[in-house]
């Protein structure tokens, strides 16, 4: 089974009218005010699923400022995920800045929603604020066993869109808050993983973390993955493409050129995020 944990979907009035969101949520026009910039819907996502043959997916929108908008955007989420059933796992987005994002998590939760994610810092720092906005939904996640997946980068190299500056001090100080909590870092862990090999605190700090590969072959050399299970061990590694930002095939690609045995493989590309959403194989 090939799951893929992280993917964004869009509706078709904000796929096709993204201008008129600009002036309201500076965070969405960092990331989508150029034209190359890609979105697409639930059947696209389906499509592509079909022709790279990826079982299930993770799907989630975008943190949006106004509430009404990330209302309608999980909501979006939820009835694909009705229509998807066997395919799509939803996740509920949202700012952990706004008022309402506790009882729209909440919303989602009863409504069905498998855990909450890409909650992303855009224009704001992952700093003692950001950490108690946190609170509430890492507690509300923790009493409903839900993963919580959050947005990291590296701190070096080039820039991108949606690249924001952050240290891995301060990822590790709000994973280390929140250890108890089921966590996936998007993006590697924006390097975190790299410190497993500490000894003593940060081993315990992290137990609960996961690392999904979204843009991997946009950021890092294939040999990632092969440094990644040495460190972390392969039951910490969730394959994420962040469709539609990437083909697929550009990971399972990088993937077979590592030299990872068949079963390392399969637990990268679906056992391990099934054992994580509680999906029966």
């Amino acid at each position: 089974m090939i799951i893929d944990f992280h993917t964004h979907i869009f509706p078709p009035t904000i796929q096709y009218e993204r201008e008129k969101y600009f002036s309201q949520e500076p965070a969405f026009k960092l990331l989508y005010d150029s034209p190359k910039s890609k979105m697409a819907g639930a059947e696209a996502l389906i499509d592509s699923m079909d022709q790279h043959r990826i079982d299930k997916s993770v799907v989630f929108g975008f943190p949006w400022k106004n509430p009404e908008i990330a209302k309608a955007h999980n909501d979006y989420i939820m009835n694909a995920v009705v229509k998807y059933n066997k395919r799509l796992i939803g996740f509920c987005s949202l700012d952990p800045f706004n008022k309402h994002a506790v009882s729209e998590a909440n919303r989602c939760i009863e409504s069905g929603i498998s855990g909450i994610g890409e909650i992303v810092a855009y224009l704001k720092k992952l700093d003692k604020r950001f950490i108690e906005k946190m609170t509430p939904l890492m507690a509300l996640c923790l009493e409903k066993n839900l993963p919580v997946l959050l947005h990291t980068n590296e701190p070096i190299g080039h820039n991108y869109p949606g690249k924001i500056p952050m240290t891995i001090a301060e990822v590790y100080e709000l994973v280390k808050r929140f250890r108890k909590n089921k966590i996936i870092l998007a993006h590697w862990g924006g390097g975190l993983l790299f410190f497993h090999s500490l000894k003593k605190e940060v081993k315990a700090a992290l137990k609960n973390v996961y690392y999904d590969t979204a843009a991997s072959p946009y950021l890092y050399d294939p040999m990632i993955y092969s440094v990644a299970v040495r460190i972390v061990t392969p039951e910490k590694i969730l394959f994420g493409s962040d469709f539609p930002l990437l083909n697929p095939d550009r990971y399972f690609d990088e993937l077979a050129t590592t030299g990872l045995s068949r079963t390392v493989m399969k637990r990268i590309c679906g056992l391990n995020a099934a054992s994580l959403l509680g999906i029966k194989i």
